[in-house]
């Protein structure tokens, strides 16, 4: 599939690597069910960061736009400007998504890639190295995890198995809804595209979520047919002056639909 002259499955193939490859670097400071070697920062907001969050990035950076040099580029741990704004399409970059499972060698981390253009994902790379897991989508032509084509198998009767916030988690219990909890998922990418294996059902972010938190893991889901959006039902646009978004919801239909108007009843907007 080719747009605007970009044949977007090459690029998909080589960013696919390129993730992989990232992967690799990050894993050789990862220990399982053990603290990272890795040098640690705290930046603003005492949000951890360490030396293979930064070492991701710059190979990153460097291979990506080596692919596509007229690029923007956006990621958590590259000091963010204005002049991606004029681009019409975006590296949105993650190097290591759930610094602080990756900390304490939890395995639950990714490394995110997206390719935006006109606001929205049209290619995603999302590997989880610990899992042994790595997603991929492009736009129009379906979801893939290790390789093979994601598909949604009828759910056996059960409770609702959701991941997220408790405050949010809570609301939907309020409101009726039979859930079966689990354990935090701490990297935010993995807990969203864990609907689309439909290890959950219902996978959910407070406010606050940033592009490169999410960009990757929206394709993956839209492109496996499960909706990303706002409480509110609303479609996620990326690479706007203001990176952030407000409270996430992804799930299958009507389930999705049940759980928005849930949420937008119960609460006010400054929390949604």
């Amino acid at each position: 599939m080719a747009r605007m002259g970009l044949n977007l499955s090459t690029l998909q193939s080589d960013m696919l690597a390129i993730a992989e490859a990232a992967g690799r670097l990050a894993l050789a400071h990862f220990r399982m069910d053990e603290n990272t070697h890795a040098e640690i920062q705290y930046k603003a907001g005492m949000s951890p960061v360490t030396a293979a969050d930064f070492e991701v990035d710059t190979f990153l950076k460097h291979q990506l736009l080596k692919l596509l040099p007229e690029a923007g580029w956006l990621s958590e741990e590259t000091e963010d400007g204005p002049h991606r704004l004029a681009k019409t399409r975006v590296f949105v970059v993650d190097p290591i998504d759930g610094t602080r499972a990756f900390m304490s060698g939890d395995p639950r981390w990714a490394v995110s890639v997206a390719l935006v253009e006109h606001g929205q994902p049209v290619l995603a790379s999302l590997f989880a190295p610990a899992m042994n897991e790595i997603f991929s989508a492009e736009i129009g032509q379906g979801a893939e995890l290790n390789g093979k084509r994601m598909t949604h198998l009828p759910a056996e009767p059960r409770n609702i198995i959701a991941a997220g916030p408790i405050p949010l988690l809570d609301i939907l219990s309020r409101s009726g809804m039979a859930l079966q909890r689990v354990p935090k998922i701490p990297s935010l990418a993995y807990r969203l595209v864990s609907v689309a294996t439909n290890a959950i059902d219902i996978g959910l972010a407070g406010p606050n979520a940033h592009d490169w938190d999410i960009a990757a893991a929206d394709l993956i889901l839209r492109e496996a047919h499960v909706p990303l959006t706002g409480f509110g039902n609303e479609r996620i646009r990326y690479n706007g002056a203001d990176t952030r978004h407000g409270g996430l919801v992804a799930a299958r239909d009507p389930l999705h639909k049940t759980a928005c108007t849930m949420l937008t009843a119960a609460l006010p907007p400054f929390a949604r």
